[in-house]
């Protein structure tokens, strides 16, 4: 089993970085904006000693509509990168992959019904079986009189105060050939999820009233249970569902497996405006369409 939980479900800074398996892909180094950042002083600077000397304003005009066109872009990828918007179209654009022609070292995208493998899992808050992957994300809201749990974060907005992910070793079956791949999503191998968790619980100010199944489930994780603004989202992958893995092909005889590849890029997506994203890590997402497939030469059903 691999613990994918990040910061907010760890308890010190060694844990987080020992446990840290599933990568936030952020398209914006910090590098360019200490860059960027003088740059523009320096040509506001400039600009305006032109203005004040040779009364000319068009290096102001044309410095603030060129920073108002960067600023707007850098923008739209940092909001893009929250909802992975990137991984997302490179996921979506990576052509399936056939396991019957690929070879060994090949990048590969398979796209089919999976099972569990050796040990499955089970969701943390509405505790569905037999699941190869698990997300329980609890957000609060900040207010006055509660103790911020994260002091990076100021009051009046929703946090992530404790989350659970994990993903365990998997089998896909390819809807292509119906060849069936061992998916190496286990302990010590860095994970990419792709999965959106849906909303279960969220307490509002007229009914801040916390429920029998969450209080319990609160104090079993040592969280406190008292009234307050909470928001707990939940998200899971269930044997025999679709689901599309991109990672390194391994055969051994014949064995397939699917394990972490090397550091990928999504490159510049110029469609959308994004700048390109590294991918470090297997990535495991839904299909947009969840099509109804037929597995040639299987014989498997899942779950054997």
């Amino acid at each position: 089993m691999n613990n994918l939980s990040n910061g907010a479900a760890t308890s010190s800074l060694a844990e987080q970085q020992q446990h840290r398996h599933c990568y936030n892909c952020k398209p914006i180094p910090p590098l360019a904006i200490y860059i960027l950042l003088p740059l523009f002083f320096i040509g506001l600077v400039f600009s305006i000693f032109i203005l004040a000397v040779v009364h000319n304003a068009l290096f102001l005009v044309i410095l603030l509509s060129l920073s108002s066109l960067i600023a707007a872009f850098l923008l739209w990828n940092n909001l893009n990168s929250r909802t992975n918007a990137s991984l997302l179209l490179y996921l979506r654009s990576f052509p399936d992959s056939d396991l019957r022609y690929a070879r060994d070292g090949d990048i590969v995208k398979i796209t089919g019904l999976v099972s569990c493998g050796s040990l499955s899992l089970e969701s943390s808050y509405e505790e569905v079986p037999r699941c190869i992957y698990t997300s329980t994300l609890l957000f609060e809201f900040g207010e006055l009189g509660l103790k911020p749990a994260d002091v990076n974060r100021s009051c009046f907005q929703w946090r992530l105060a404790y989350s659970e992910r994990f993903s365990t070793d998997f089998n896909i079956t390819d809807r292509k050939s119906g060849t069936r791949a061992l998916v190496k999503a286990g302990s010590d191998c860095k994970v990419i999820p792709l999965i959106v968790e849906s909303r279960l619980v969220n307490t509002t100010r007229k009914c801040k009233t916390l429920s029998t199944n969450l209080r319990k489930w609160l104090t079993d994780r040592n969280l406190p249970a008292e009234t307050r603004l909470l928001r707990l989202e939940e998200g899971y992958i269930k044997e025999g569902s679709c689901v599309s893995v991109i990672g390194t092909l391994r055969r051994n005889g014949e064995v397939a497996m699917i394990v972490e590849p090397p550091e990928l890029s999504t490159g510049c997506l110029w469609r959308k405006l994004l700048l390109p994203v590294d991918i470090d890590g297997l990535i495991l997402g839904v299909p947009e369409i969840e099509d109804t497939v037929n597995y040639p030469n299987s014989v498997q059903r899942l779950g054997q």
